[in-house]
């Protein structure tokens, strides 16, 4: 009789939680689930914490595993039984695979050369002193545990090897995220840690594939014949496989000019990164090893690899990594270290790792010239540990080099080590430190004269010698694509007539936990100002229409993609801050401005406290209608100091004057207590009127911003118009009052703040 219980439901009293072979997916399903929840569940509060997710998959691991959950009875066998852990650990393999390729292309050997020096001195210092500890430590561990359960006899100098590598090496792929996330990837710090990191990670996998290959030879003799064909298969994808892949792409597609991978090309690279792995599995070498390979010599032109990485990340990374980490999660067992000396010896890995890795950083940075501040903080980042060292650790308790307590030991220092890193570095490298090391090295000098930037200063100036003031730049802020018309149309008022500043676009972009925006901000050249390739391809274009649009306007343009976390923007863009003469000039609808909430919304949390930290002059076009662009003939200012200028007050008469050639219709509402000053409305007349002989002026008086409102109303042409007002506007309490007039009457507000205003 044919049993049907492999396809029935519970309506028909199958329990979906029992293991069936023929049908293995039902339960693997609710493992999936499980356990991507649980890791979901457990990175929220991490986030906060700015912590990496690999310490959230790994602790939900150890959560799910005999530490915690494990102990219920019948949980293990019910939600993980024996059965089914073949099964998922063939995907958390594939994935793992998958996962190594990835940081294969992540690997920039041309980076490595750009920053020789650096990469070698800093990577072999930082790897050399932690690898000697753990050569010390390893005595001990390898007397005391050699002789746990299920442990094959094994040599000490392979014991030993392993060790110091899994206290030597550092994470890249969390790595370069903590420097991202701390705004570090364009600082000194950043560069030598990234270069260091790189060759760090190289040398990591070099020496644990010699571990791998010592385990799995039985002689000397043996072992030189894997390692050589390690190197033979090595040399092949390096010459004849990458010379014939970059050819062929060449040749006969026009990926490499666009940066788009085909699917063809997606099945090709798939198929090298499996025969690679196959292969040095073949010979004894872990298949990590040769997709890792594969990733390395991927081409890099134009952002190809962001590409890559882009069609693969998602599923490797959503699925196949936590499941590979909750894995190595589950064979951790902290209730097998229940003796003092299990403990202690748990402590030292700790305490050997984070020695070892903070004086090797500390040391190799201080010879490389940086403040003993600045090289503490490389050892601190050098320290981190994450993904690989996971990946490492896993490596050595398959093939039976370490036991469980050992591998629960150093599951335990990794999580440590990682969680440590961001709060230490924080400690140790404040952004008030930073700007001091800035500005000893002169890192914040201006690139304008010392004439532009005294003409570009308002604390000096007044109505009388206004003409003196000029801007020396226009850095445009652009954030979505739906107000970028009003933005265009702006400069191109701006940039009317006597013109002789640089425009600079930048795009700002949220920096994620995606491995393509990892990649792209890594691999980004912050000394490069001029538009890349892949700048204009990451941005959807949005940089490309400003750079058509201002040579049509005949302006010298540049740009910069920017990828960061939101609570850094106002640090990223100030990076590309020249000078206090520049103008920083973006634009948001009103809409959002109104309807989001005060948790939600962005203008408070960006551009607020761009007022209140950028060293330049700041102006934000609140737009109402995106489709319209067309202005009617009327600029208007507000001017609400009690008949009193201040800089910012100064730098709307310059905007003002600036339109005003374009637009000939001026109306300047003045907050007055005490009615109109003829001398007031004389300077007024002679700075807007020397903007064109048509200019028209007029000049009105209010006490509270009702009177505006009430003198408008009888306008009929006042939609488009452009009302130029304080940016102190926008934190009054007049604000919703204000822009709910902007958005009922259609006009444009553009808030205003000088750099000393």
């Amino acid at each position: 009789m044919v049993s049907t219980s492999s396809v029935a439901g519970i309506v028909l009293g199958r329990n979906p939680l029992e293991y069936v072979p023929l049908s293995p997916y039902t339960l693997f399903l609710f493992q999936a689930v499980f356990i991507l929840f649980l890791c979901q569940l457990l990175h929220w509060p991490m986030r906060k914490l700015q912590q990496p997710k690999v310490i959230a998959e790994v602790v939900a691991g150890i959560l799910l595993g005999p530490t915690v959950l494990g102990r219920i009875p019948n949980f293990s066998d019910t939600c993980f039984p024996d059965e089914l852990i073949p099964g998922m650990t063939l995907i958390a393999n594939v994935g793992i695979i998958l996962f190594l390729f990835i940081v294969g292309l992540e690997v920039d050997l041309h980076y490595i050369k750009k920053n020789f020096k650096v990469a070698v001195s800093v990577g072999l210092i930082n790897m050399a002193i932690p690898f000697g500890l753990g050569c010390a430590i390893a005595v001990g561990l390898y007397n005391e545990y050699r002789d746990d359960p299920g442990m094959e006899s094994i040599q000490f100098t392979t014991y030993m090897v392993f060790v110091a590598v899994a206290l030597c090496i550092t994470a890249f792929p969390v790595l370069a995220r903590i420097l991202v996330e701390l705004n570090l990837i364009g600082d000194r710090v950043g560069t030598i840690v990234l270069a260091a990191g790189i060759m760090n990670d190289l040398t990591g996998w070099i020496l644990l594939a010699l571990v791998v290959t010592l385990s799995n030879a039985d002689n000397g003799i043996n072992t030189l014949y894997i390692l050589l064909l390690t190197l033979a298969w090595f040399i092949f994808l390096a010459y004849p496989v990458r010379l014939a892949l970059r050819w062929y792409l060449r040749r006969f597609t026009n990926e490499l000019a666009t940066g788009e991978p085909s699917q063809l090309l997606m099945v090709i690279l798939i198929a090298m990164v499996f025969t690679s792995s196959f292969y040095t599995d073949a010979i004894g070498v872990h298949p990590i090893f040769g997709a890792f390979m594969v990733g390395v010599l991927v081409p890099r032109d134009n952002g190809y690899v962001i590409k890559i990485t882009e069609k693969l990340e998602d599923m490797v990374h959503i699925v196949m990594i936590p499941i590979y980490f909750a894995l190595a999660g589950l064979n951790v067992n902290l209730g097998d270290l229940d003796r003092g000396i299990d403990w202690a010896y748990c402590i030292g890995v700790i305490a050997l790792a984070m020695i070892g890795k903070v004086s090797g950083g500390l040391l190799a940075a201080k010879l490389n010239g940086l403040f003993w501040r600045e090289s503490l903080t490389v050892g601190v980042l050098m320290s981190c540990k994450g993904i690989v060292e996971i990946v490492v650790l896993n490596v050595g308790l398959n093939a039976n080099i370490i036991s469980r307590r050992v591998y629960s030991m150093f599951i335990v220092m990794t999580l440590v080590t990682t969680f440590l890193t961001t709060p230490l570095t924080l400690l140790s490298y404040p952004v008030s430190y930073r700007e001091l090391v800035a500005r000893h090295r002169g890192a914040l000098k201006k690139d304008v004269d010392s004439e532009g930037e005294l003409l570009g200063s308002l604390s000096d100036l007044s109505m009388s010698n206004l003409g003196r003031f000029k801007i020396s730049d226009i850095l445009l802020l652009l954030r979505k694509i739906d107000t970028l018309p009003h933005v265009l149309a702006l400069l191109k008022d701006l940039t009317f007539d006597d013109f002789d500043y640089g425009v600079k676009a930048i795009h700002l972009r949220a920096f994620t936990s995606r491995t393509s925006h990892l990649l792209e901000a890594s691999s980004a050249a912050p000394e490069v100002a001029e538009t890349s390739p892949t700048d204009l391809t990451n941005s959807h274009s949005i940089l490309a229409i400003v750079k058509a649009f201002s040579s049509m306007l005949d302006v010298h343009f540049s740009s910069k993609s920017i990828l960061a976390p939101q609570r850094n923007y106002a640090a990223a863009i100030s990076d590309h801050i020249t000078g206090p003469a520049n103008l920083l000039l973006t634009s948001y609808t009103v809409k959002s401005v109104l309807e989001l909430t005060e948790e939600e919304n962005d203008f408070d949390m960006s551009y607020r406290y761009l007022y209140d930290n950028c060293e330049c002059h700041m102006a934000i076009l609140l737009t109402t209608e995106p489709t319209r662009t067309d202005r009617q003939s009327t600029v208007r200012m507000i001017l609400d100091h009690d008949n009193l200028l201040s800089s910012t007050d100064l730098l709307s008469l310059y905007l003002v004057a600036q339109l005003a050639k374009v637009h000939k219709n001026v109306h300047i509402y003045v907050n007055s207590s005490m009615g109109g000053t003829r001398d007031l409305e004389e300077q007024f007349d002679e700075y807007i009127k020397s903007s064109g002989p048509d200019v028209k002026l007029s000049v009105s008086y209010f006490r509270d911003f009702d009177e505006i409102s009430g003198e408008v109303k009888h306008d009929s042409a006042l939609a488009g118009d452009v009302f130029v007002v304080s940016h102190e506007f926008l934190d009054s309490n007049e604000r919703d009052e204000l822009l709910t007039f902007t958005m009922r009457e259609e006009v444009e507000l553009l808030a205003v703040k000088a750099a000393s205003g």
